[in-house]
């Protein structure tokens, strides 16, 4: 998880020096629902990690498959 929290810290601050606001992510939730099957599917890690991998790096496929794997092989 501490990878995990890592990306946030650099999202978070990826957020603020683009000047995004909370609206920008309530926006991506319909997206996370969407997309939180595959990679949990594909990866072997629960719905909820994918969730907040979405959350963290987006939606792009290999960016998600790269970190449910590193996620997977940290438990």
């Amino acid at each position: 998880m501490k990878h995990i929290a890592a990306l946030t810290v650099s999202r978070q601050r990826k957020r603020h020096m683009a000047g995004d606001d909370r609206k920008a992510v309530s926006q991506m939730e319909p997206d996370v629902e969407l997309h939180a099957h595959r990679p949990a599917r594909d990866t072997d890690i629960s719905e909820g990690e994918a969730r907040e991998l979405i959350k963290l790096i987006g939606t792009d496929w290999l960016s998600l498959l790269r970190e449910a794997r590193f996620l997977k092989s940290r438990h």
